[in-house]
């Protein structure tokens, strides 16, 4: 009686076991692999806005601070992006004939806002308050970088949950005084614990902190 099988089908079981194991073992770690890369974070990608704003022009050259355009950082929870009134104040009288701000004359005359475009985004889940960071000594450029440095703002930290617990497990290795959060390229002059003390700074780790 004739074998059921030829020969080639141990190759071929010995290959299918060993695909199964592979993708069975193997993809949960590519998984994780992509979950953390600039794929999936967005990280170190610029982002095109309507206007060329540059932010080292109006920072280092103006001398412009974070929270003249995004006031609202400091008293609710979200920063929110300047409005066409207030690019105005000064674009009324500099350069108010240059091509790079023409987007922001049209806003103005057609009464229509500028669509920025975001750079920086939490899942829906996720219940992020600017106002309870910046008022207890977490600096701007903590979670956005040197934007002072960066023609096109882009994303430098993943925004990803154990990102956030690093600094909620260990606050003073971040924080700053309250006054000093907007400063660019600060250099620490108090201890971090120090200011964690004054401030009695206890950062949920709670799920229900930031998942609400």
């Amino acid at each position: 009686m004739s074998a059921p099988f030829r020969p080639i089908a141990d190759t071929w079981l010995r290959v299918g076991l060993g695909a199964t194991v592979l993708v069975v073992a193997g993809g949960p770690v590519v998984l994780w692999g992509y979950m953390r890369s600039p794929l999936f974070t967005t990280t170190g990608q610029a982002v095109d806005q309507p206007v060329e704003f540059d932010h080292r022009h109006h920072v280092r050259d103006d001398g412009i601070s974070c929270e003249y355009c995004h006031f609202d950082a400091w008293r609710a929870a979200p920063a929110g992006v300047p409005s066409t009134d207030l690019c105005m104040n000064c674009h009324s009288q500099v350069w108010n004939d240059s091509p790079l701000t023409e987007p922001l004359r049209r806003s103005w005359f057609e009464d229509r806002p500028i669509a920025w475009n975001r750079v920086h985004q939490v899942p829906d889940f996720v219940f992020f308050d600017h106002r309870a960071h910046v008022t207890r000594g977490v600096a701007c450029e903590t979670c956005h970088g040197r934007v002072d440095l960066m023609p096109r703002v882009e994303q430098v930290a993943t925004l990803q949950m154990g990102w956030c617990l690093d600094c909620h497990r260990a606050p003073e290795r971040y924080v700053r005084p309250p006054e000093d959060v907007a400063v660019m390229g600060y250099t620490p002059t108090i201890p971090g614990a120090r200011i964690v003390a004054e401030l009695d700074l206890r950062p949920p780790l709670r799920c229900s902190g930031c998942h609400r």
